[in-house]
């Protein structure tokens, strides 16, 4: 099918939005994205002494620290955006009911903005915890990641953490601690506090708003309300509190809120309706107990500054940030997932695994593995079978479900209006996670994977945010810490896993405290209709669940038997029967650098289909640093013309992989401008097709290079950029 030539016209949304002024190499070599270095952190005083300074030439942020601390300036250096219009507390506590802030300074009597000169005449409150003194030293890993998987080669993270230490005379015994992180090479910081209770009576912590920003408006609206009106795009929050696949702030981080400001008079809103002041804590823990000797530490605050209102570029920034402070989620085995009922359907599976070069076996929902049984002779099993698996080079795990569930009325989440454990989950009915059966839960997974050498750990309906009413828990003591509690215990459990080299699939958002992967984003009750429609709704999937994720923290689905219904015309059973597709299938997701759940009793049923999945895999593991980097988004499969991705590694040995697709009855063949600035290429590129046929590119000043693909009709190509 002759096509006429076809530009993608996204030259103009790729480009970085600071390079006005700049040549066209320049734009390239100089954006953070691209080359990746130099941008070193540092925390210094200023000439004057009186102001702290992080900065690493990417974002600078300033605090005056007499007569008490306060940030007074925080900007983007890659675009020269200043953020801050007033100043704030650093953090405002409410403890045993009664609100303090954490530093501050007050006195600015215009809150549009803020003139340097004006913070000389600013005061300390008397009833604020007062600044004391700062330490700076390195950055330390958040988690201790146990490296056992295979994971893309990421640089490790480096940069430097200031610790401020704030008291208050009235509240002897009580330390607060405001704690910052600023990394090297990325426009990222990360802000938490930490309370030790010094005193000899145990506090309540009722509130901890560990960030308080008066941030320049996005959008002036005479009339308009909070919810309405835009938010400021300059900055990405997201903290470590986060569930229900909550993460950015403009959808439902349960953690950050965007609020109005009254001191704020001067703002064009007639009802001073905003949204200019954003605070970090989460909203229904109201009663936290430290006993005396025990530390809180609150949320971590992750703050992306962002250059650019393009969502790729955002979306790059975002994915840098997860492998900066989450280097785990750069880990991605190839894995199947078995369905078992015996023994010898695992010793063959895994046999399978090994000759086909699959690295991890996982043992699917609806399987014969159950973790929470850890009598001897279970736990004895599942080791001989674990010990079998690691011998042949193999991982080896299993399914665990513990929401959607009933357990019992003792040990189910209670309803804090009728008292009762009647559906009051998010799932409908579900166990707390701080009753006894819950920490039981925990302890048996736990003893489970430690005496049965379990590698991987796939958590189904982890904690989902369930507020509890019971007062007879013991792992919280009502309904105000009942969130708090459980979210400690589900992130320690994840936190546990990935320090002991164990991966973990979750459904949900733990990234930042351990997990290593979630869901792609796809409707289950698809996987029942024809697999000409799944091909293209996979497509759209993966093009659409990886705008903020890396390849590797997403998994898909490929149904090898009946999966919530459908035809002969759905599975892939018997699979010498359908290579054409399962080949299709194979390359769809490792073609993107997505592992999928690839659930069945096996990989192959014949040699041919065996020789299949041995060469797909043997692709992907020579191409595989390429294809776990970051997706660039091309076009959306749609059914009625090509769609694809391109694949950019400024660092690789391939600086690109282009995979294309063709949903049609005939071959595709048209000339495509591919946008190649994140791969690093600025004069000529080396292109391989399919066949290993070489030719020499040339790149535009608008960083594309011209391709004429041929699409062969229902199938898929690919093109190495070097």
């Amino acid at each position: 099918m002759n096509k006429t030539v076809l530009s993608l016209l996204l030259v103009v949304i790729f480009l970085p939005s600071f390079v006005t002024g700049q040549t066209v190499k320049d734009q390239q070599s100089n954006d953070w994205l691209v080359n990746g270095k130099g941008y070193i952190a540092e925390i210094k005083l200023s000439e004057n002494g009186k102001d702290l300074v992080l900065t690493n030439g990417l974002v600078k942020r300033v605090f005056r620290t007499r007569p008490n601390l306060a940030c007074t300036a925080y900007e983007n250096l890659s675009n020269g955006q200043q953020l801050l219009r007033a100043v704030k507390p650093e953090a405002v506590l409410t403890i045993d009911g009664k609100k303090f802030n954490i530093g501050g300074l007050h006195g600015q009597k215009e809150n549009g903005y803020l003139m340097p000169e004006w913070v000389d005449a600013f005061t300390a409150g008397e009833n604020d915890f007062q600044f004391d003194s700062y330490t700076v030293s390195e950055i330390s890993p958040f988690i201790n990641w146990k490296r056992t998987n295979w994971a893309r080669t990421i640089k490790k993270a480096k940069g430097k953490a200031l610790t401020l230490k704030f008291r208050f005379d009235q509240l002897k015994g009580v330390d607060v601690s405001i704690h910052y992180e600023l990394y090297d090479d990325i426009p990222l910081i990360v802000k938490w506090l930490s309370v030790t209770n010094n005193s000899a009576a145990p506090i309540v912590i009722n509130k901890a708003v560990n960030e308080i920003l008066a941030l320049v408006e996005e959008e002036s609206a005479v009339v308009g309300t909070l919810e309405q009106m835009k938010k400021q795009h300059g900055i990405y929050v997201e903290t470590n509190y986060a569930f229900n696949n909550a993460m950015r702030y403009d959808i439902s981080d349960q953690t950050t809120h965007w609020k109005t400001d009254s001191a704020y008079t001067s703002q064009v809103n007639y009802n001073y309706q905003t949204p200019a002041l954003l605070e970090v804590y989460p909203e229904n823990v109201t009663a936290v107990q430290l006993l005396p000797s025990e530390v809180y530490n609150s949320v971590r605050t992750h703050e992306l500054l962002q250059d650019s209102y393009d969502r790729e570029r955002r979306g790059l920034a975002i994915r840098k940030m997860y492998t900066t402070v989450a280097p785990w989620t750069a880990g991605n085995p190839i894995f199947m997932h078995l369905v078992s009922s015996n023994d010898e359907q695992v010793k063959n599976a895994i046999e399978q695994c090994v000759a086909t070069g699959y690295e991890a076996l996982i043992l699917s929902f609806g399987s014969h593995c159950n973790m929470e049984d850890t009598t001897a002779a279970n736990v004895e099993k599942w080791k001989h079978l674990a010990d079998l698996a690691h011998q042949k080079g193999l991982k080896i795990g299993s399914y665990s479900l513990f929401s959607s569930r009933r357990i019992s009325d003792e040990d189910d989440v209670i309803d804090p209006v009728t008292g009762k454990p009647d559906a009051a989950a998010f799932f409908g009915h579900a166990p707390c996670m701080g009753s006894k059966w819950g920490l039981a839960y925990i302890s048996q997974l736990k003893y489970f994977m430690s005496k049965t050498g379990f590698d991987i750990f796939e958590n189904d309906g982890p904690y989902p945010g369930d507020l509890c009413a019971s007062t007879l828990h013991p792992g919280h003591k009502g309904l105000a810490d009942s969130q708090w509690r459980q979210m400690e215990l589900q992130k320690g459990l994840y936190r546990w896993c990935n320090e002991h080299g164990i991966y973990v699939n979750a459904p949900d958002w733990y990234f930042l405290d351990g997990t290593n992967k979630t869901g792609l984003g796809y409707r289950e009750v698809n996987f029942s209709l024809p697999r000409d429609q799944q091909m293209i709704l996979n497509r759209q999937n993966i093009f659409d669940g990886t705008w903020e994720k890396t390849p590797s923290m997403g998994w898909g689905f490929v149904p090898l038997t009946r999966y919530q219904g459908g035809g002969e015309e759905a599975v892939l059973e018997p699979l010498s029967d359908h290579l054409k597709d399962y080949e299709q299938l194979m390359m769809q997701y490792y073609g993107s650098g997505i592992q999928a759940c690839y659930r069945g009793p096996r990989l192959y049923d014949t040699d041919k289909t065996k020789q299949l999945v041995i060469q797909t895999i043997s692709w992907y593991k020579k191409y595989r640093e390429i294809l776990n980097s970051d997706i660039i988004h091309l076009r959306r499969a749609d059914g009625r013309d090509w769609d694809g991705i391109l694949h950019v590694n400024p660092y690789g040995n391939e600086k690109g992989l282009l995979m294309v697709y063709n949903p049609l009855n005939i071959p595709i063949n048209l000339n495509i401008n591919v946008p190649v600035y994140y791969t690093g290429l600025s004069s000529n590129a080396q292109v391989e097709d399919a066949d290993g046929k070489v030719r020499t590119a040339s790149v535009n000043r608008e960083y594309e290079i011209t391709l004429n693909v041929t699409i062969p009709a229902k199938g898929y190509t690919y093109y190495i950029l070097k």
